[in-house]
């Protein structure tokens, strides 16, 4: 008789927790998705895109190395100073400055007002992507992954380089990639 007791009481050690587990993920699954370390936004679903979807001057690729894309209207004061933000982010990155790119998307073919070599000029060639942009505010700056997903984003107007840098180094330490 007491075999049967402890075979009880040793399958509940066992079973209670995955039971209780599961029972308050069901009653609450926005839980384990609030509480997020990230301070930028992440973008859910990831916006795919392809090799063609997005013009880079010069030789310049997406594929295998991060990118901080700036995509605005036109280059005005806010667009200098998101640019020169994100350039401050890519050299306090210190020893992975080489694993990130900066590229500014301006839809009216505008450029800062100072000239920056590292600068990467674009445009986006996909209707489709542009209208999948078209939500986010405008003026934002996006973080591409390697693989050419858009994944975060920042309002430039409030951004904290300390936070952006944080997500940065976040990212770069766990990504095999880039």
């Amino acid at each position: 008789m007491t075999f049967k007791k402890e075979f009880w009481a040793l399958l509940s050690i066992f079973l209670l927790p995955i039971g209780l587990g599961t029972l308050f993920f069901y009653l609450n699954p926005g839980y384990f998705s609030q509480n997020t370390v990230n301070y930028g936004e992440l973008i859910s679903p990831v916006i795919v895109t392809e090799k063609s979807d997005i013009e880079l001057m010069g030789d310049a690729s997406l594929d295998g190395i991060w990118t901080f894309a700036y995509l605005t209207e036109s280059c005005d004061s806010l667009c200098d100073k998101a640019v020169e933000d994100v350039k401050t982010i890519r050299t306090l990155i210190n020893m992975d400055m080489r694993r990130i790119q900066r590229v500014l998307i301006a839809k009216d073919g505008s450029r800062p007002s100072q000239e920056d070599e590292s600068l990467i000029l674009a445009s986006i060639n996909d209707d489709e992507l542009s209208d999948k942009l078209a939500i986010f505010p405008k003026n934002s700056i996006f973080l591409i992954d390697p693989i050419g997903n858009f994944m975060l984003y920042y309002n430039p107007t409030d951004i904290n380089v300390k936070f952006v840098l944080k997500d940065l180094k976040r990212l770069l330490k766990y990504s095999r990639l880039g």
